[in-house]
């Protein structure tokens, strides 16, 4: 860089220094130090005897500079003055080395920047890098030694007073940070050798507080839930003399329920009965943990109809066909399938037709365009098996069920059993956070997964009303923990879609989403938000067999997809789905659902009004009947908005799309 005349600083021998002393490289910029110095030092050796001298004395404006002297001082530079007024140099910082701190109390205004930037360094540069990773490894290497040394007078301590120190929470700071530390009492329990087993039903009271006691003492238990593991109802009976539940066994010795836990506990003497009942190691006798991948044996109805279906699939000649501008797959003609009975079970063809119409009516076969069940002459059938949404269908296992179909009640009654057990093993106490992981190695979740197979052929037709409500709402509240641990929660718009839309089940012979559960069937066939499609189209009869013809908007509260601003996942009765819907709106409302500002005379709505707005009329109707579902305090303030006339704003929450692991 080229400097002109009036930039250049020249000292008596006839030096320059330029800008090129602040803009080189380091070591460089080293060797000119080092010239500089010599040169300065010789200099002041020659003035001893003679030269002219800055007095001792100065006053508070600067001494003037000899005109024998050739130099020109930048106004935005800093001078150095040397002891000889001959010799002005200007001596500035390399922009690599560390910049000089300030010294405290400098600065007589508090308010003003301690900091003043050389002229050296331009303007942009805000951020010293080197100094920056200087911080950042000075802070870890504190971090680090302050925890280890932490930790090492934590061992000490225990070593001097255990008993003082196990039961309490240790605060302190390192540079900054709070750190907290829990010490686990491990010596309190340390002489326990044998099994705590209890045993269990799901949606059981004293169950959750015994269940509860024993977290809390962090205890380590075995739970044996006989709606889970039916087979083990016997065992219970045969130990304890009934069924009822909890029973607690401390390796084969029979303990009690929740009664005999709060009266030891109550009296104190529950850590002496457990060292006496566990002090030595468990006995063959004491009942056995559950174990992975065995099922119990159950006697299953092979269907009457199985023999002919596989004789079918034998015989008939499946083939793709060109019908109505589209090919369809995998088909056969129902004149084709009467021909094959008539030859191998020697029947008349009224008689084949009739066999026909009971293999649809059990969902072995069905229409391909669900024109009809079945009809003797040039139609087209498939088997379930070949249907095209087959792929998507995660409880499907390669093969159909072909045992006869059980009832659609007593799967969904097993289905809330099975479910409610899993959360309470895998899931918060106010169900707010799922352990997805843990229920995916589970092996409540393993016979979950077993169950949802005999959901194939299964009879809607057979619920009521209630029965339809629940047996939908919990089928959609598991079908979302399987997606969830199966392909994932979504993160973008497109993986919504594909989530609520493309993981399905095949219920009684035909597809289920998410999507088509919650706006086809409980909401009657409506379109999900921002869609233009409705779930089923014309001709669908599960519009007219299966979906919900009077829409709830309740439901709204009790279905949960996985995310953190859902209303919490949990599982329904036929009997009571009307109170647990109410029960579940109230518990979403007063836990993040709905706020009232009366100041500002706003309310803050979940995004879940908006996007089913449909179901639960105008803003202010739908401000009216939240009222009943609202705690007294927003009931109070609501009223209070909507009684005086006044405008009321309605602001939507914003909506937390993240899983609620």
């Amino acid at each position: 860089m080229e400097l002109s005349d009036g930039d250049r600083k020249v000292s008596n021998d006839g030096a320059i220094l330029d800008e090129h002393f602040r803009n080189d490289f380091p070591a460089e910029m080293n060797s000119d130090v080092k010239h500089h110095q010599q040169h300065q030092q010789q200099q002041e050796d020659d003035d001893e005897d003679s030269g002219p001298k800055i007095s001792d004395h100065q006053d508070t404006h600067v001494p003037e500079i000899s005109e024998t002297m050739s130099c020109h001082v930048s106004k935005e530079e800093d001078v150095a003055v040397t002891n000889n007024i001959t010799h002005l140099q200007i001596i500035q910082p390399h922009s690599l080395l560390p910049k000089p701190e300030v010294p405290p109390g400098l600065f007589s205004n508090q308010n003003a920047d301690p900091f003043t930037r050389f002229k050296s360094l331009p303007d942009s540069l805000t951020v010293d890098m080197p100094s920056l990773g200087k911080f950042f490894k000075d802070r870890s290497n504190s971090l680090s030694a302050s925890i280890a040394n932490r930790f090492s007078s934590f061992k000490n301590n225990n070593n001097t007073n255990d008993d003082h120190q196990m039961n309490k929470v240790t605060e302190f700071s390192i540079s900054g940070l709070k750190v907290i530390v829990k010490l686990k009492n491990e010596r309190d329990f340390e002489f326990i050798k044998g099994r705590i087993t209890f045993f269990s039903r799901s949606n059981c009271r004293d169950c959750t507080a015994v269940r509860s006691f024993f977290r809390e003492k962090r205890l380590k238990f075995v739970e044996i839930n006989i709606d889970v593991f039916p087979l083990r109802e016997n065992e219970l009976i045969q130990r304890t003399g009934n069924s009822q539940v909890p029973q607690i066994f401390f390796n084969d010795k029979l303990f009690g329920g929740l009664v005999a836990l709060n009266s030891l506990r109550n009296s104190g003497g529950f850590d002496h009965r457990l060292k006496e009942m566990l002090g030595s190691k468990c006995s063959g006798d004491a009942p056995a943990p559950p174990v992975y991948g065995f099922d119990d044996p159950e006697e299953e109805a092979i269907d009457e109809m199985v023999e002919i279906v596989r004789l079918l699939r034998q015989r008939l000649p499946i083939q793709d066909r060109l019908m109505k501008m589209k090919i369809v797959k995998n088909c056969f003609a129902g004149s084709q399938m009467v021909e094959v009975l008539i030859q191998h079970l020697d029947c008349a063809r009224k008689k084949a037709v009739e066999i026909g119409k009971q293999l649809a009516k059990k969902h072995f076969i069905h229409h391909v365009f669900g024109e009809n069940d079945f009809e003797d002459g040039n139609h087209f059938y498939r088997f379930l098996e070949h249907q095209p949404f087959i792929p998507k269908c995660y409880n499907f296992r390669g093969s159909i069920n072909d045992s006869e179909p059980k009832s659609a009640i007593k799967v969904g009654q097993r289905l809330n059993k099975i479910m409610s057990a899993i959360l309470e093993s895998y899931a918060s106490d106010d169900r707010c956070h799922v352990d997805y992981a843990g229920i995916s190695k589970s092996e409540e979740f393993r016979r979950y997964v077993n169950l949802v197979q005999d959901l194939h052929r299964v009879d809607l037709l057979e619920l009521s009303t209630n029965e339809k409500l629940a047996f939908f709402l919990n089928l959609h509240n598991a079908m979302v923990i399987h997606a969830v641990i199966r392909v994932g929660c979504p993160e973008g718009v497109i993986d919504r879609r594909s989530f609520f839309s493309d993981f399905q089940y095949i219920v009684g012979g035909s597809p289920y989403s998410l999507n088509v559960i919650k706006n086809g069937i409980l909401r009657n066939n409506r379109r999900s938000p921002y869609s233009l499609v409705k779930p089923f189209g014309a001709g669908d009869r599960r519009l007219e067999q299966i979906a919900v013809q009077k829409v709830n908007p309740l439901v709204h509260f009790g279905l949960c997809n996985g995310t953190r601003s859902s209303p919490t996942v949990r599982f329904f009765t036929a009997q009571g789905v009307e109170a647990e819907l109410k029960y579940a709106a109230r518990e979403f409302f007063q836990r993040s659902g709905m706020e009232v500002d009366l100041e500002k005379r706003t309310v803050h709505l979940t995004r879940i009004v908006k996007w089913s707005n449909a179901d639960f009329g105008q803003e202010k109707e739908i401000l009216r009947w939240m009222i009943n579902y609202l705690d007294a305090t927003k009931a109070g303030l609501l009223t209070h908005l909507l009684g005086d006339g006044g405008p009321i704003n309605i602001v939507y929450q914003n909506y937390d799309w993240s899983v609620n692991s």
